[in-house]
């Protein structure tokens, strides 16, 4: 799983090539994020990858955010375009403590998979149906943790399989493991022994898509 100290060092090389080879501290590299520094120093204690900052970056500097995160060339990408997919990344809708109805009309961006992470989703071709958001809180822990980036496979509603899903009820979006009983009730399972389990109305609760996959976010 990829942290920011994976990136760091790439980060300061192309701050200080643009800095006429200066040294670069993580200040500097902090505010070419756009992050305070307190939550800079966070993130590198916690093993986080700001992705959002980090996808600004590039776009700002016409970077490959490929090469960036997994040193995948520009050319080595046209030449296997086919081991590539990209999916939707909902940047803006936050899942397990509350956030509301998944709204597909929100802005997106586009995260680019490579093999081994279209492996982890079921394949390229799983990735047409594939949509990802981020997490909220620290119930699905130490499964899940607060700011991972989760991988939802929106064909993929069966409940009465083992798993984890993301779920829209009444009171918020929510990602839980789900126990179906047999009164048309609906437990929502947090991995953390702390949470204890909710139950909910089958007709409340809309089933948007099953995990097959994380990378740890901010």
């Amino acid at each position: 799983m990829l942290t920011l100290d994976d990136v760091l060092p790439k980060i300061k090389d192309i701050l200080s090539a643009e800095l006429g080879l200066k040294k670069i501290f993580d200040k500097d590299v902090a505010k070419a994020l756009d992050i305070k520094q307190l939550s800079f120093a966070t993130m590198k204690k916690r093993g986080s990858l700001p992705l959002n900052n980090i996808l600004d970056f590039c776009a700002h500097r016409k970077i490959s955010i490929n090469w960036l995160l997994y040193n995948q060339s520009t050319r080595s990408l046209e030449e296997e375009t086919q081991k590539y997919a990209n999916i939707r990344y909902f940047g803006d809708i936050y899942a397990s403590a509350g956030g509301g109805a998944f709204n597909y009309d929100k802005d997106t961006q586009e995260l680019t998979l490579d093999g081994y992470m279209l492996d982890m989703i079921g394949g390229i071709r799983e990735a047409k149906n594939i949509d990802a958001i981020n997490v909220l809180g620290d119930s699905m822990e130490p499964t899940l943790h607060d700011g991972d980036i989760i991988f939802l496979n929106r064909t993929i509603k069966d409940i009465t399989k083992s798993g984890i899903f993301a779920i829209s009820t009444d009171v918020g979006l929510f990602v839980k493991r789900l126990l179906l009983k047999s009164d048309g009730s609906i437990d929502l399972i947090s991995d953390n022994s702390l949470y204890s389990v909710e139950t909910v109305q089958s007709e409340h609760v809309e089933i948007i898509g099953k995990v097959v996959g994380s990378m740890r976010g901010m």
